[in-house]
């Protein structure tokens, strides 16, 4: 793992706003919380070895059989247990830019880079940092051309555009598609994902995962989310990308930043006259806002950097910054 992901808020004390963090901040954890304060006393005691009673819950809501399901330790747990799964294929191929966990779980099992022809295909679907979705005919046509076909669907509930659905996945057979509780309920303190692939994929990946990889709690958020948290969620994205084409219009209007297309609630932006970094550095120091410095993605250049949707009032206060720096600079 690479120092400089987004998010990196344990960093900076007194932030007004997180503008690096991909997560919408329209969801209430309130009574999630409430909840979990009710359940405390499962820290006593050891988890389910695997999250087997989730798995149920979650193939129901999918429409799959439990045994096409693996919950995980977030989604990045996920990416390190596939890529030591698979590693007897040897090459793995990504877009760039893109998240780099691929690679680097990939080097971590001894893989070597086939950028055109990588037997393990890696896909970000909405991709991180762009924005971009490709579509389904897309994915199937990748899903041919190579051994497997790893999708990370992590930011699913955070487009309209249509993705593959679980039984699509399902019946390409070469087709692992991460999905991740984090992104879509705001908790990535408590570190919740799974898998769905073919059977005989989630028994080899179940050989490979350690023995209470995901704890007692998070399954409990799990169980209640699952029970309470989806359609409430839903009701908030169409605020929510409202909000984003607002802001992205905004960001378009002041010269020297452009802004790059995005089917999601965060953008990829460049800035001309300066670098990402010394913008986030003036964001941070006169704003106590935090940016993506996004120059660490591969592909990426200096003037790179990534924001997402924030409240209005403060959406407005990072525009307004923006262009201060920029005229001023």
């Amino acid at each position: 793992m690479i120092e400089g992901h987004g998010d990196d808020i344990y960093l900076h004390s007194d932030l007004r706003c997180n503008f690096s963090s991909n997560i919408s901040p329209l969801i209430d954890t309130g009574p999630l919380r409430q909840y979990l304060a009710t359940r405390l006393d499962v820290i006593g005691h050891y988890p389910e070895p695997e999250a087997r009673s989730l798995e149920v819950k979650i193939a129901a809501e999918r429409g799959v059989s439990p045994e096409e399901v693996l919950v995980t330790n977030g989604a990045t747990d996920a990416i390190y247990l596939i890529a030591q799964t698979l590693r007897h294929e040897r090459t793995f191929a990504t877009g760039h830019p893109t998240f780099s966990e691929y690679a680097d779980a990939c080097r971590m099992f001894g893989y070597e880079e086939a950028p055109k022809g990588g037997a393990v295909r890696w896909l970000c679907n909405p991709n991180n940092p762009t924005g971009e979705v490709r579509t389904t005919d897309t994915v199937k046509v990748l899903s041919r051309r190579h051994h497997w076909l790893v999708i990370d669907q992590s930011y699913e509930d955070y487009t309209y555009e249509p993705l593959l659905t679980a039984q699509e996945a399902l019946a390409l057979e070469n087709v692992i598609v991460i999905h991740s509780m984090t992104k879509r309920f705001a908790i990535p303190g408590l570190r919740l994902g799974y898998v769905i692939a073919p059977s005989a994929v989630i028994d080899r990946l179940r050989a490979n995962s350690r023995p209470w990889a995901v704890n007692a709690l998070a399954i409990e958020a799990g169980h209640w989310l699952f029970d309470n948290g989806i359609p409430y969620y839903h009701e908030l994205m169409s605020t929510l990308f409202a909000e984003t084409y607002h802001l992205r219009n905004r960001l378009r209007s002041i010269f020297g930043i452009h802004v790059y297309p995005t089917c999601t609630n965060f953008m990829l932006c460049s800035i001309k006259q300066s670098s990402a970094a010394e913008l986030k550095a003036y964001l941070l120091d006169c704003h106590d806002f935090l940016i993506r410095d996004a120059s660490n993605f591969e592909g990426l250049k200096p003037c790179h950097f990534r924001i997402s949707t924030q409240a209005p009032e403060f959406n407005d206060e990072l525009v307004a910054a923006i262009r201060e720096y920029v005229y001023h600079k």
